[in-house]
């Protein structure tokens, strides 16, 4: 849809990008996690700094750090759940609906693996090199392989020569990702997420809530 400065015009638009959002939101939340549909408060820096790396629309990547069980996993879920509600905001251009994918590190690795059928494996790096956000979970779990660094390596470099965002969790920063994804992901990764690498602290939440 085009913008229009005629009152009536503005008023359709904003009523037909809210119903897009809500069967976005709708959609998104069917494909969450259980354990994941629960609220989460994020803390006032980490809510602050979520809240200017979604309105900054620059194309910076964001990860999230800290020892294990503080909730990086859930506040990743939540953040692309508001990301997806910004992208339908009025002030946005439209140009389409915008298309989110997660993976989690060790799923992502099995199905990059050389003895997965070449047109599944082909068909999901170009989808993840292309969609318009990319949420890994817990990337220095995986169990990697040259093959697989260097697939990891295609989705990386695509995404960061178009400038389009990744939410990455990990308990390691990016510079210590290297055994993981290998020096040239870990190099792209830590300008990707320059000025937006986020510790999470607190308790174990897997105590009471989800980690």
């Amino acid at each position: 849809m085009h913008s229009s400065s005629d009152p009536n015009e503005i008023d359709l638009r904003a009523e037909w990008l809210q119903a897009r959002a809500q069967d976005a939101l709708t959609r998104f939340a069917d494909r969450t996690p259980v354990i994941y549909r629960r609220p989460i408060t994020l803390d006032p820096d980490t809510d602050k700094a979520v809240t200017d790396w979604i309105g900054g629309w620059t194309g910076n990547s964001l990860f999230l750090t800290g020892p294990i069980g503080v909730g990086k996993t859930h506040s990743a879920w939540e953040i692309c759940r508001r990301w997806l509600v910004a992208a339908y905001g009025p002030a946005r251009p439209w140009q389409g609906s915008p298309l989110v994918r997660t993976f989690r590190s060790t799923a992502l690795f099995d199905a990059l693996r050389p003895d997965a059928p070449d047109d599944e494996r082909l068909t999901l790096s170009r989808e993840l090199q292309r969609c318009d956000l990319l949420f890994i979970d817990d990337l220095a779990a995986a169990k990697v392989t040259e093959w697989t660094q260097e697939r990891l390596f295609e989705i990386f470099d695509e995404r960061y020569i178009n400038r389009l965002p990744v939410i990455v969790t990990s308990d390691v920063l990016p510079g210590d990702l290297t055994a993981v994804t290998g020096p040239r992901v870990a190099s792209r990764l830590g300008e990707m997420c320059r000025g937006s690498v986020l510790l999470l602290e607190g308790r174990d939440r897997r105590r009471g809530e989800a980690a």
